[in-house]
This record gives C-alpha cells, structure tokens and sequence, in this order.
C-alpha cells in the first residue's frame, strides 16, 4: 500500500552490549505511486506517468541497528509523515539526522527525510536528502521533476535511462516550452517501444506546440487508427478548432464533431447553425438547435426562427438552385439540409463539373452526404479528390480519416 512508513512501529527491543535496538524495516515507502503522477502540458487528454519507485533503495536489509536515539526519531519521523503531521515529521527526522553517527544511522536518517520531505511535497529537499544516501539516478530524477528542476531532472533521467526516464526527459522539456525537443524524445520512445496510445497522444501534442502541422495530422492519423473512440475524436477536432479556416471549412468541421458526438457547448452548436443557415444548410442549423436545447437567448432564438422559415422553403428551393451549375452547391447544401443525400450528391456533382472556386466546397460536402447516404466507399474518394488550392483540404483530409474508422457510417447517418 502506499501509505505504509518505512520503519515497523514494533520495534524488536533486543538491546545489544553496544546498547542498540534492532528494528525491522518493513518495506520502503511506496509514497510515490500517489505522489509521482506527473500530467504532461499537451492539449489532448489525456496521460499519467506513475514513477515506478516501490523502493527507494534497492538493497536495504531486512534488519538495521541504530541507537535507540536514532530509532525512535526515526519512528516519531514516519508515524507523524503517515499522519500528515509534516511540520512533526521533519522536526523528528532533523533529530534524527542529528544524533546519528555511524554510516548506517546516517544513510537510513537521509532515507526517512527522502520519504518525510516527499511526503510533504518538498521534493528537492526529498532528493537532496535521497542522494546523499546513495539513491539512484531513476529515484532522483522523478523528484526533481516535481520541484521545478527540469534541466537537473533531464540530465539525472539522461544517466538511468529506460522508458520511464524517456518519457520524463520528455515532459520536462514540454514543461520548460521546448516542444521540438520533446517530439524527439517521444519519437524515440515509440521507435523504440511500439506506438503506444499515450506516446502517440503525447507526441501530438508537442507537435502541436511545436508547430509541426504535418506531423500533428500524422501522428493523429495513427492514434484514430488505434483508437477511435469519442473521446480522442473530441481531443482532436477540438485542438483543429483553434487553427483558422475558412467559414465553409469550420461547417464541415461542426458536421465532423456531431458525427462523432463531440459537440457539447450551446456556444458551438450556436456557431454550428448559424455557419450552417450562411451556407444554406437550413435543416442541419435547425438540427443542431434542437442538439443543443431550446434557445434562451435573444439571437437563437432568432437564429432558430430563421432557420424554420428556411426549413419550411428548402425543398422548392433546392430544386431551383440546383438545376443551376452555378448555384448548385447552394442547392446541394439544401438537399444536405433535408436529408435528401442522393439529390445533395447530384447538386454537388454539377457544381464540381462545372470547376469554379466552389468546386472543393462541393467536394467536401458531397464526401459528407455520401457518407450520411451509408456509401463509405463514394465519400472517401471524394474526400481524397480536394485539392489544397481553396483551404478545404485540411478538414478533407479528416473526414477521410473519420470515413475509414470502425463505425463511422451508422453515427454519421444519424448526426445533424
């Protein structure tokens, strides 16, 4: 358990000629396992690091003699540390500290106030007092993470080595602001260790920081391909969101984000409809309205009148502007709106045909449709067919994805 102390508090009294008491050592404090969680700064969800440190030191013996002064500082030390009592546990381990004299009094003294300072939350002094005992790098390394200490801790992670420590250099480097730095180190711990669900999310998000936006879409790629569950899509659309695109682009992203029911704040299905009315995609603003509850406030409600007027025009309008190339994505967008997908297709054909500088616009909206339709097969090679000349590619490029995971035309289907 991780509240255990070091040291039993039944202490075998068997005094020696050198007037010693001898006292088992139960375990090292596992204090650690709650202590040493450390949460990288990337913007998905997302990880845990839980340091392995059951021991502190690896080869303590079962039974140490220490002088009854020592002992009982030493138990005064671990008995307040378990009671939260921090203020009485450093003062019983400095006392400690101080009566001690022999090497063994002194290493098991530095041992309590490594466990005592953690306890505490001191961690640079837990690891001060840990490495004049003689602990390893990897026990080291985790407590100056904790106090701020990035660049001690990189270097003492640099010299025990291990997954652990890689994944330790590479939240330290995120924390100091070094994101490139930590898509290295995370690169190196999946070339070396697999592409791990939590590796991928982590490298993601320094290269999101970093800037690298091919990588991040990369990266993202193969952690949908590994997971696709909501909550990933919904880290991922939600970090996409903050990058600027155009009104048409941010539609079909609103449309992504409620096929995978990623889609929780009034203020984005707000935004949802009302890019939705501008592009004449009147059923799916009002679709969205309904998602988000009945409008309180002045312009939704606005926005949900306006989109009731177009609802109930949509179908004689549709026809008309879809019989025209050049209104035909209006048209389609119209169809898409009703629900009618095999007319929003043909609309959105006619306009793709005709390749004016909604062509892309169409395509996009034609993969969505096709989608919706249940023909997975039509929207992927639509989405695969937008080119990168009208900034639709992006979000193209995410619903292909979004097209070629488990069980993407059944919530799509029933999504606004």
């Amino acid at each position: 358990m991780c509240d255990r102390s070091w040291y039993s508090h039944a202490a075998c009294a068997d005094m020696t000629s050198r007037n010693t008491v001898t006292f088992h050592i139960t375990r090292i404090a596992t204090v650690f396992c709650k202590r040493m969680l450390m949460k990288p700064n990337v913007t998905t969800n997302f990880f845990r690091l839980g340091v392995a440190a059951a021991a502190l030191v690896a080869a303590v013996p079962s039974h140490a003699a220490v002088s009854p002064a020592v002992g009982k500082a030493l138990n005064q030390a671990a008995s307040a540390a378990k009671s939260g009592n921090s203020a009485a546990a450093i003062a019983a381990v400095k006392t400690a500290q101080a009566a001690a004299s022999s090497a063994e009094e002194k290493q098991k003294s530095a041992q309590m106030a490594g466990y005592v300072y953690t306890r505490a939350g001191r961690y640079a002094e837990a690891a001060n007092a840990l490495q004049a005992s003689g602990a390893p790098a990897r026990q080291l390394a985790p407590l100056y993470y904790q106090a701020g200490q990035y660049d001690k801790a990189i270097s003492v992670a640099r010299q025990a080595g291990g997954e652990d420590m890689q994944v330790l250099i590479a939240q330290a480097a995120t924390k100091q602001g070094r994101p490139a730095e930590a898509v290295k180190a995370y690169n190196a711990l999946i070339k070396a260790n697999g592409p791990k669900p939590l590796y991928l999310e982590n490298l993601a998000g320094a290269q999101y920081k970093s800037g690298d936006k091919a990588g991040y879409l990369a990266t993202t790629e193969k952690l949908i391909r590994v997971d696709s569950s909501p909550a990933r899509w919904k880290t991922l659309l939600i970090n996409f969101r903050q990058n600027q695109m155009r009104p048409e682009a941010k539609l079909a992203l609103y449309h992504l984000m409620s096929a995978t029911n990623t889609i929780e704040r009034p203020e984005d299905f707000s935004e949802f409809a009302k890019l939705a009315l501008v592009s004449n995609q009147a059923g799916t603003a009002q679709a969205a309205l309904t998602r988000s509850g009945a409008p309180t406030d002045a312009m939704s409600q606005k926005v949900a009148q306006a989109a009731a007027g177009m609802v109930a025009k949509a179908p004689a309008e549709a026809v008309k502007l879809a019989a025209t190339p050049a209104t035909a994505l209006r048209g389609g967008n119209a169809y898409l709106g009703l629900g009618q997908f095999p007319q929003a297709i043909a609309a959105y054909d006619k306009a793709i045909a005709a390749n004016g500088a909604d062509a892309d616009q169409a395509r996009v909206f034609k993969g969505i449709a096709a989608l919706k339709g249940g023909n997975a097969n039509l929207a992927k090679q639509t989405f695969k067919s937008v080119s990168d000349k009208a900034g639709m590619k992006d979000i193209a490029d995410l619903w292909s994805l979004y097209a070629t995971t488990r069980g993407a035309t059944a919530p799509a289907a029933k999504a606004a």
